[in-house]
């Protein structure tokens, strides 16, 4: 049996989805293939790239992606991690299961000083860990 095939998507792809991606690919790579979108793509944060970092998860080679990349293949599961992608998250062919939690958005606080934006992007980072470890459990029990 291959792998489950997983699309995390967000708003900008530049911060929690891009963090989910690099944790359930480093969590879970051996039962998911991960990609992460958003629905309008801006650019991955530095503060991404360094939360990640801090717990020995590179993420710098990743890029901001619109999910009109990913249209025509198909996922099994389809997650959002924020209100807004869920809205106007488009179909997907196939029988995707679609999944939302939404998580707060560290990268709101651009005019914050740096170390508490990099707080919030640790805070949020963890959150995502925690939700994600259910995840793969919850999901295989279910194939």
């Amino acid at each position: 049996m291959g792998k489950k095939r997983v699309l995390i998507l967000c708003t900008g792809n530049s911060a929690r989805s891009q963090m989910a991606e690099g944790l359930l690919r480093h969590d879970a790579g051996n039962r998911f293939e991960v990609e992460s979108a958003g629905t309008k793509p801006s650019r991955l944060r530095p503060e991404a790239v360094a939360a990640m970092d801090e717990v020995g998860i590179d993420i710098s080679g990743h890029r901001s992606k619109s999910v009109d990349e990913f249209s025509g293949r198909q996922f099994d599961y389809v997650l959002t991690v924020c209100d807004n992608a869920k809205e106007s998250c488009p179909i997907f062919p196939g029988h995707a299961v679609a999944i939302h939690h939404n998580f707060e958005d560290p990268a709101a606080l651009v005019e914050a000083p740096e170390e508490e934006r990099l707080a919030a992007f640790r805070r949020v980072r963890d959150q995502i860990r925690e939700y994600l470890k259910r995840f793969p459990s919850q999901q295989l029990s279910q194939s």
